[in-house]
C-alpha cells in the first residue's frame, strides 16, 4: 500500500493550479459582494450562533478529525488530507446548499465571511497543530517543512484579498455589487464545479483503482462533520435553521483550497492528495443530498 498509494500521479500541473486559483478566488469575490459591513455589526446584537458556529469550524473539527485518526489509524499520508481538510474553512458553496436547506442563509454568509478572515490565521495554524499532534503525519511535516506564514499568505491570496475588495464595493456601489452577484455567483460556481468535474474525467483511472483507499473514509469523515455541526447547534439550543446551517457549514469544507494547498506545498503527495480530491467531489455530492433532503422535509411540514 505505502509504495502504491504514495506513487500516485494526479493529472494536474501548475495550468491548473492558476485556474483553481482564479476559480476559488472568483467565487469568495461573488460572495463577498452580498456581504455588508451592517451584517458584522448586526451580529454583535445576537452573536451566539456566529460564536458556535466559528468554533464548531476551527476547534470541533479539528479535534473529531484528530480522535478519528487515532481510533482508525489511516496511512500517513491519509491521515493528513484528513487534517487539511479539518484546517479548511467551509466551502463557499455552502451558502448555495443553506439556501436550498432551508436553512439560516444570513447567518451562512455571515460565517463564510468569517471563517474566511479567520482561516488567515487559523488554517495554517490548525494544520500545524494538529498534524504534529500525530506522531507518523509529524514525520511528513518535518520532511516537507511546510512554513504556517507561507500558508497563511497563500490563503489571504486566495480567500482574504477576494472577500475584502468584495465588501468594499458592495460597501461603496451597492447596487452594482447586487446586479454583479446575481450573475458571477452562478457563474463562478458552475465553473468551479466544471473544473471539478473535468479533473476528475482526466484522472478516471487513477481514482478508479485506488479510490477503495479513501471512498469510505471520506464519506465516514465527513458524515461526522456535518451530525458535529447540526448536534454542537442542538446542545447549545439555537434554532432548527440555525442547527441546519451549521451542520452545513461544518460538514462542508473549503476542499478546493485544500487541494490547492496539497499541490502547492506537499507536491501532490499521493495518499493526500487523493483523500482530498475525492473530499472536493464527496461533499459537494453530500452537501446536495441533505440540503434537498431538508428542502422536501420543509415542504412536507408546511402542508
Amino acid at each position: 500500500m505505502i509504495n502504491s498509494i504514495d506513487s500516485i500521479q494526479i493529472h494536474f500541473n501548475s495550468d491548473n493550479l492558476w485556474v483553481v486559483n482564479l476559480t476559488l478566488s472568483l467565487v469568495m469575490f461573488g460572495v463577498a459582494l452580498d456581504i455588508k459591513v451592517s451584517d458584522f455589526t448586526n451580529l454583535l446584537k445576537s452573536p451566539k450562533p456566529v460564536i458556535v458556529g466559528v468554533i464548531s469550524q476551527f476547534i470541533l473539527i479539528p479535534l473529531v478529525t484528530f480522535l478519528m485518526i487515532i481510533l482508525i489509524n489511516p496511512y500517513p499520508s491519509v491521515a493528513l488530507g484528513m487534517v487539511m481538510v479539518a484546517a479548511c474553512p467551509g466551502g463557499n458553496i455552502s451558502n448555495f446548499m443553506t439556501k436550498l436547506a432551508g436553512g439560516n442563509a444570513a447567518l451562512s454568509v455571515s460565517l463564510t465571511a468569517f471563517a474566511s478572515l479567520a482561516a488567515l490565521i487559523m488554517t495554517p495554524l490548525n494544520f500545524a497543530i494538529w498534524g504534529s499532534f500525530y506522531a507518523p503525519t509529524k514525520e511528513i511535516l518535518k520532511s516537507v517543512q511546510v512554513s504556517p506564514t507561507e500558508v497563511a499568505r497563500f490563503v489571504l491570496l486566495i480567500l482574504g484579498i477576494p472577500l475584502i475588495l468584495g465588501m468594499v464595493i458592495k460597501n461603496y456601489h451597492p447596487n452594482f455589487a447586487s446586479k454583479a452577484s446575481r450573475v458571477l455567483k452562478p457563474v463562478s460556481i458552475i465553473i468551479f464545479l466544471s473544473f471539478i468535474a473535468g479533473a476528475f474525467y482526466n484522472n478516471l483511472d487513477i481514482f478508479m483503482e485506488h479510490i477503495h483507499y479513501v471512498f469510505f473514509l471520506v464519506i465516514a469523515h465527513n458524515t461526522l462533520l456535518l451530525l458535529t455541526g447540526f448536534y454542537f447547534a442542538r446542545l447549545n439550543k439555537l434554532s432548527y435553521l440555525d442547527q441546519k446551517t451549521l451542520s452545513i457549514e461544518t460538514g462542508i469544507q473549503n476542499s478546493g483550497l485544500g487541494l490547492l494547498l496539497v499541490f502547492s506545498f506537499f507536491d501532490g503527495l499521493g495518499g493526500m492528495a487523493l483523500l482530498v480530491a475525492f473530499w472536493a467531489i464527496w461533499d459537494i455530492a453530500s452537501g446536495l443530498l441533505i440540503a434537498y433532503f431538508w428542502s422536501e422535509k420543509t415542504v412536507k411540514d408546511k402542508r
